[in-house]
């Protein structure tokens, strides 16, 4: 897959409804996305794989207990405690290949092939640390891709919550800590760890990269079309971070007025 072909995929994945939005497909396109050409198939292999491991195991035990054997025993899919911050955790193929990851690249995974088998599993938009909902008979349960694919007890839901920062009156709201986020946000927060990344490292070219793919899957958020021109006026290309400042200005009152201002300074620039 070139990096022409990635981008049209996330395109195309902008344009999609929330609820059709095609999240493997555009890990896939963001990995490619970022290593161009790379191939993608062995990854499509894993979670086909992997889908039949947990199709096998669903016959035997409870999906909770199902998903943690099929995801961490089968395929030995596990969390990233000695390198977490390394740029490959956060990319699908990369985690694949190495069978470790972040919390939010492991949970694609694990949402995928538990769909796959018509399990009902989404992402939650955890402060400090992605886990997952699986909804079941019993009701909704928590699970923690990181840690094997572990159920998360309420207390430990609000001890975790409460470490993050999150107020004491909303830590002790199962219903709060349990509200599903959109495949969506959980591909653009596997995106924003590379961003983030990128720009602790003053990498600007894949800030550019990873601020662009945002973009594509958020096409009303201007943003990221803000950092996309922010990395490449860091990098001389001027006309570039022009056009991006365009589409962020065509987007929101508050990002056209911050646009205006950097559009003058970059065309002192170019004068």
């Amino acid at each position: 897959m070139t990096r022409e072909d990635a981008e049209q995929v996330l395109i195309e994945a902008g344009a999609a409804s929330d609820g059709a939005f095609p999240l493997i497909e555009g890990a896939l396109a963001c990995s490619a996305h970022e290593y161009p050409d790379r191939a993608v198939e062995p990854a499509r292999v894993l979670l086909a794989r992997a889908a039949e491991h947990l199709g096998d195991r669903l016959k035997q035990a409870s999906p909770e207990e199902a998903i943690a054997r099929a995801m961490a025993g089968d395929l030995r899919l596990a969390g990233d405690s000695v390198s977490y911050d390394r740029i490959d955790n956060a990319d699908i193929v990369s985690v694949c290949e190495r069978r470790s990851g972040l919390p939010v690249a492991l949970g694609i995974l694990y949402i995928d092939i538990a769909r796959r088998c018509r399990l009902v599993v989404q992402g939650l938009d955890f402060p400090g640390h992605f886990l997952l909902r699986m909804d079941g008979p019993r009701g909704p349960l928590a699970i923690d891709p990181f840690n094997g694919g572990e159920p998360v007890a309420p207390a430990e839901l609000t001890r975790r919550a409460l470490a993050a920062g999150l107020s004491p009156d909303l830590a002790n709201q199962l219903e709060v800590l349990m509200t599903p986020t959109t495949d969506r946000r959980v591909l653009t927060r596997l995106q924003t760890n590379i961003l983030v990344r990128a720009q602790q490292a003053g990498d600007h070219d894949q800030v550019e990269r990873a601020a662009l793919r945002c973009a594509l899957i958020n096409p009303s958020d201007p943003r990221f079309w803000l950092q996309v021109a922010g990395a490449r006026e860091a990098q001389g290309a001027l006309t570039g971070a022009l056009q991006a400042l365009v589409r962020a200005e065509s987007l929101d009152e508050d990002a056209a007025r911050f646009a205006q201002a950097a559009r003058q300074r970059l065309r002192s620039k170019l004068n």
